[in-house]
Order: C-alpha cells, then structure tokens, then sequence
C-alpha cells in the first residue's frame, strides 16, 4: 500500500522511477522494495518521509474480520556527488548471487544475476536484480552502499554536534512518521508536523502535497 502510494505521488509529480529490488511477501504484499526516484529536488521533498509508517485496517486476511496493527519501515537515501570518496574495504563485503524472485513475466530475470551486497562491519544489506548482468547489478549495489555509508557518517556527526547542543537528537533514526488508521474510524496522522486528515484513501491514493509541505516547513 505504501509503495502504491509513492509511486502515484511521484508519477503525478513527474518524477522518473526505476525499480532497484523488490521481494514479494510469502503470502501477500511486498517484503521490501527499493526504487530510485528522479526528478529535480526529490530528495529534498521525500527526505521527511523516513521512518516508521503505522497501518491499522480490517485485515483482509483475517477470516474473522478482526482489527490489524501492521508497520512498514521507509528510508530515502540519496544518490551522492560522484566526487566524495567513499572507501569500502573489499574484506567488509559478503557478495552473495542468486536468481531473482517475482511472480513472472517479461521484467522478471531467468538467471542468477541477482545481488545482494553486505557490508558487514555496519550490517547495511544492499540487493539489485533489476540489470540482467551480474557485474551491473553488483556496481549498482556498491553505488547505494556508498550513499548509506555516506548518509550514516553524516548522522553520526549530526548526532555529536546535536549532543553536544541539546543533550540528544529531536528524532531518532527509524522512529514513528505516519499513522493511517483505517478503523474504527478514519484518520491520517503525522507525528512530525502534527498535520491531520479523515480522508484517509485520498492520502492512500497518492495525494501527499499537504504532508510533504507541512513537514516542510516544520
């Protein structure tokens, strides 16, 4: 629902959206899924978009009706200048290949080309299956790798200097974003700008521009 949600966002924004990973779930949904978003300052407008997204619905699931409380992590990492140097060690990578998984059809690959990159002294897990050669997919994963790296050296500085300023960080890494509450009543809460809505399948539909604002100038 999420990712249905972003990709009709992005696409009535004009945005370009390439499909990286995507792992379908066991018995419905998605597990998780990367895509790379471009388009003139999408980092900026997406980049309060990170955390934990909170879902609460009549499971469809659910033969006796009864109430669910599901959550979904988001990160937006971006794409860093190809100037700064990210050094990663060879000897810190775990580089597993294996074949790419979908329900079928055109898009989906038919040999083991898929990747899945590990940088083990942080435990940052980076996989790509969307090129059908392993050495694209594998450059692919190293180029995100980088940008994680890259983002979370920048999070621990700001996290000295706001340590030093306040004591500790306003939000933590992966902390609660967005409520959508679906029953018993409806209501789309951000825990961020304090910005509120009932209107919960307009915001499902794709329709974030008062979030994304609000977070904006909060």
């Amino acid at each position: 629902m999420l990712y249905r949600m972003y990709t009709r966002y992005l696409n009535k924004k004009g945005y370009k959206i390439e499909l990286i990973d995507k792992q379908d779930g066991e018995e419905a949904g998605i597990k998780s899924v990367m895509i790379k978003v471009i388009g003139h300052n999408a980092y900026g407008y997406l980049k309060n978009e990170k955390g934990v997204h909170r879902l609460v619905r009549i499971s469809p699931f659910d033969a006796n009706k009864r109430r669910h409380t599901s959550f979904a992590s988001v990160e937006i990492t971006p794409e860093i200048n190809k100037d700064i140097d990210v050094v990663i060690n060879d000897s810190d990578l775990k580089i597993d290949i294996y074949r790419s998984s979908g329900p079928g059809g055109q898009g989906v690959n038919t040999t083991d080309s898929a990747v899945r990159v590990t940088h083990l002294p942080t435990g940052i897990v980076v996989t790509c299956q969307n090129e059908r050669s392993q050495i694209q997919n594998k450059e692919h994963c190293l180029e995100i790798l980088k940008s994680k790296l890259y983002v979370l050296e920048l999070e621990k500085k700001n996290k000295e200097l706001s340590d030093l300023k306040q004591g500790r960080m306003a939000n933590a890494f992966g902390s609660g974003k967005r409520s959508y509450v679906m029953c018993p009543y409806t209501r789309v809460v951000d825990n961020d700008s304090k910005y509120e809505t009932s209107n919960v399948e307009d915001v499902l539909d794709g329709n974030l521009d008062d979030f994304i604002i609000k977070g904006l100038r909060k």
